[in-house]
């Protein structure tokens, strides 16, 4: 087994961290496809399920392949424990429901991706526990809201679509002070470009099916935090209901862990471009993307980024343009999903966020011409002259 120091850069820690290798010496990690495991004798299976001895049981519970994504995430987050999840949507309803009961407070910014939202606004008060949006840029909204005993903060910067840079270190010590951890979905910032728990995060949950894989292959999901947190609250929740994350989707993750940096850095430079090219173009009302000027947040964004990150939001009116725009491109796939090696794009208010209220809706910016762009590995100029025919060949 390899075990290289958590000293090591991050493309590095990328490519060889939390590596086990069988006894066979091979290069690339191993994919253990086995559901269960077998013991030396009786006493060892009693002894494994004791907690005596380290051995593992049950495929649901852990597995070689998934302990060496976990261990690698782990190590990159710069966080004591991982534990990974068949989905990203896993992995925030078990970092949510492993922590809360009946009678619990969750103040969470209104800013979140259309199932996080879901989760707040309608399971949780089904069990019996309060919950409370607030607009996420609001420190006034956040120091009243948590004025009262809080027992968890969800919030996600930057935020889907709008691309709200929320102050992490400054939700943090207020939600602290209440008494809440405080849960991060960073999928849009990717583990390179920003670190929560730097910032006073408690628990960072990650839909690995974005970057991650970030070739469109799986799903799969990660929650990180504290040792004791993990084992003592998250685990037990995700054994015994059994939101696994299968050996092979957690094989690929590892792979596309390896190339995460390079995918990263280059759809972010490739963002920057196409960004500043749709703020110039006629036909679109608004552009956000962290970095420009015009971003009412760009300040904060540098100061807890490192980058800009891959996605773009722009505005063009009303539903019949973006459509329009939408069905004219020839390079840029209309999806639902992010953070693929191809550019994506899509139509949040009839898609990702469809079933979110339209007065909700309309408070988060999230308007009939709103458009969410995903930037890919494509040479930006292409990207660009993809988007100036649909522009200027929809119409209008």
């Amino acid at each position: 087994m390899t075990n290289p120091s958590k000293s090591l850069r991050p493309a590095s820690l990328l490519v060889h961290g939390g590596t086990i290798r069988s006894n066979f010496g091979e290069t690339s990690e191993a994919l253990f496809l086995t559901s269960g495991f077998v013991y030396d004798s009786a006493e060892q299976a009693e002894q494994t399920f004791l907690g005596e001895v380290e051995h593992f049981q049950y495929s649901r519970f852990g597995n070689p392949t998934v302990q060496m994504l976990e261990s690698r995430l782990a190590m990159l987050e710069g966080a004591e424990a991982c534990r990974a999840t068949a989905t990203g949507m896993a992995a925030v309803s078990a970092a949510l429901l492993s922590h809360l009961k009946t009678g619990d407070r969750v103040v969470a910014s209104r800013a979140l991706f259309g199932s996080c939202h879901w989760i707040v606004s309608t399971l949780l008060p089904r069990y019996g526990i309060e919950t409370l949006f607030v607009d996420g840029g609001d420190l006034a909204a956040w120091k009243e809201a948590l004025g009262s005993k809080t027992d968890l903060v969800l919030l996600e910067t930057p935020s889907n679509p709008m691309l709200d840079i929320l102050d992490l270190k400054a939700v943090a010590d207020l939600a602290h002070a209440a008494g809440a951890i405080v849960v991060v979905d960073n999928v849009f910032a990717t583990p390179l470009l920003q670190k929560p728990m730097e910032m006073g995060a408690d628990v960072v949950v990650y839909s690995c099916t974005k970057h991650i894989d970030g070739q469109g292959r799986v799903l799969g999901g990660a929650v990180l935090g504290s040792k004791k947190w993990v084992e003592e609250v998250l685990q037990p929740f995700t054994r015994n209901t059994g939101p696994a994350l299968s050996p092979f989707n957690a094989w690929l993750l590892l792979k596309g862990l390896e190339t995460l940096s390079l995918r990263v850095d280059a759809a972010c430079r490739s963002a920057e471009a196409v960004a500043r090219f749709l703020e110039r173009h006629p036909r679109v009302s608004r552009t956000w993307y962290p970095t420009l000027e015009s971003h009412p947040q760009r300040e904060l964004a540098m100061r807890q980024m490192t980058a800009g990150g891959t996605l773009v939001t722009f505005d063009l009116g009303s539903k019949q343009a973006a459509f329009a725009v939408l069905n004219r491109l020839r390079l840029i796939a209309v999806s639902n999903n992010l953070g693929d090696s191809k550019s994506l794009i899509t139509h949040p208010e009839t898609t990702t966020h469809m079933r979110v209220a339209v007065d909700e809706r309309a408070r988060l910016g999230i308007g009939p011409g709103v458009v969410r762009l995903s930037i890919g590995l494509e040479d930006p100029l292409d990207l660009i002259e993809d988007l100036t025919q649909a522009l200027d060949g929809a119409g209008g």
